[in-house]
């Protein structure tokens, strides 16, 4: 997509300057178009790196364990009971290891009770590096304490997004372009009827 504007513009070919003028000369269309190519690639090497390089474990896990997953490193805490305002729930809390050993971050997962409609679900923790995402969510819980715990890692999973929102980015880009505004047509006035002649004397 990009090397398709360095070829319309000439970069290679003629002066920098030159080309810069005819860069800034192409048609609105023509970078929505690189934009929308942009967009798919995007997406794309998005999806297949989420789906050929993701990787997934289920484990049990007690206080101070610790899991690796793709380089990635979590220290499970422990569950902490709150009540929230129509709920009661049992928040895990995760400590992201970088490989200095000291923590970088925090992830938390919760499993909430809903006494109304007698409900169980789960709130899945989620923590963006770079281009990908962790995912964990909390299972059962052991008569031991411990619990079961579910991670995906999940690679260059946000280009997944990030490529429909540059393709919606090169739609409005060729929407502006003005050779390709179609003007509504304006009523014609109708000439006015000629005056009647004036009678004769």
């Amino acid at each position: 997509a990009l090397t398709d504007l360095a070829v319309k513009s000439g970069i290679g070919n003629v002066a920098p300057a030159v080309a810069l003028s005819r860069f800034a000369g192409l048609p609105r269309s023509v970078f929505g178009t690189a934009l929308a190519h942009l967009g798919l690639g995007l997406t794309l090497l998005g999806i297949v790196g989420t789906m050929s390089f993701g990787t997934e474990k289920i484990l049990t896990m007690r206080a101070g364990d610790t899991v690796e997953l793709s380089g990635h490193r979590l220290r499970f805490e422990g569950l902490y009971p709150a009540q929230g305002p129509n709920y009661s729930e049992d928040r895990g809390r995760f400590l992201f290891i970088g490989a200095d050993g000291n923590a970088k971050g925090e992830i938390s997962s919760a499993k909430r009770f809903y006494p109304v409609r007698q409900m169980t679900t789960t709130e899945s923790g989620i923590r963006t590096v770079w281009f990908s995402q962790l995912y964990l969510s909390l299972g059962d819980e052991g008569n031991d304490g411990s619990v079961v715990v579910r991670l995906w890692w999940k690679p260059l999973v946000t280009l997944i997004w990030g490529g429909a929102l540059v393709m919606m980015a090169g739609a409005a880009m060729s929407l502006l372009d003005r050779r390709l505004r179609v003007g509504a047509p304006s009523r014609r006035r109708k000439p006015a009827d000629a005056a009647p002649a004036a009678s004769a004397p």
